[in-house]
């Protein structure tokens, strides 16, 4: 479970494939120079609700991984977060959707074991 921390104040906890995949999109965002809002559900133990938090250039950001491997990216789940990043509502986590093969794995033979 890493955590992401905005200003050094704001902080929730993320699974660390989560939080890789939101990171690439927030990254990808504030390099192109957009500001946008960023929110998630708080957990019951630290009184629930919402959290929302505006991302721009200046922010100050901390991607904080538990874990010492990189995960895989799933490129479906990335282009997913960020059609809600350029929505008006902003970047919220959503279900990890199953990835589509490449072109390259449709035709490749199958493997016997």
């Amino acid at each position: 479970m890493g955590k992401f921390i905005y200003d050094g104040t704001v902080k929730t906890e993320v699974e660390d494939r989560a939080l890789t995949h939101l990171q690439l999109v927030i990254t990808a965002k504030l390099r192109r120079g957009e500001p946008f809002p960023f929110s998630w559900r708080e957990d019951p133990s630290v009184g629930g609700g919402r959290t929302t938090v505006w991302l721009h250039s200046a922010s100050s950001l901390v991607f904080k991984y538990y874990g010492s491997r990189k995960p895989a990216i799933n490129r479906a789940w990335i282009e997913a977060l960020a059609f809600t990043a350029n929505s008006p509502a902003g970047l919220h986590l959503v279900p990890e959707p199953a990835e589509e093969p490449q072109a390259d794995d449709v035709n490749a033979a199958p493997t016997v074991a």
